[in-house]
């Protein structure tokens, strides 16, 4: 298959995905007022373990000024809290999932699931986990070769 201009561009196709993909995961998320982007730091949190804005900013794909009006805005709804890190050292301090943000991340997890199962219907169950293999492949190997 050729193809030429920008469906020829790699990072172009895959920005392409990124949007369509992130576009319907929006609408998921709008019933409870929450971005992807803000989602996206919920699940991080959501392992209980509590991250340090550096940590975080490395998991959630954000640059740090970003990160930290977001966090706060997650903050003033009292979905995540700043708090002492669990590392022992009371001068570093992490974000915690507070329990509204965890009763939030239960309440869009059907629709999350859904977003999920449509996606697999569109292109196949099989497909999809290829995809998302491929996917973990390619970033690793960057990150690996340090382009």
């Amino acid at each position: 298959m050729t193809t030429a201009g920008l469906g020829s561009s790699l990072a172009y196709l895959l920005s392409r995905a990124e949007r369509s993909v992130n576009r319907a995961l929006s609408a998921v998320l709008a019933a409870e007022d929450v971005t992807v982007e803000q989602w996206r730091i919920l699940r991080a949190l959501g392992d209980g373990r509590g991250h340090s804005m550096g940590e975080l900013a490395g998991a959630v794909l954000m640059p740090h000024p970003t990160l930290t009006k977001a966090v706060d805005r997650l903050i003033d709804r009292s979905l995540v809290y700043r708090g002492p890190s669990s590392e022992g050292d009371r001068r570093r301090v992490a974000v915690f999932l507070a329990s509204r943000g965890d009763e939030l991340l239960a309440r869009v997890e059907g629709g999350i699931a859904e977003h999920h199962r449509l996606i697999e219907a569109a292109y196949g169950t099989a497909r999809t986990e290829e995809l998302m293999r491929a996917l973990e492949d390619l970033v690793q190997a960057l990150e690996d070769g340090n382009p």
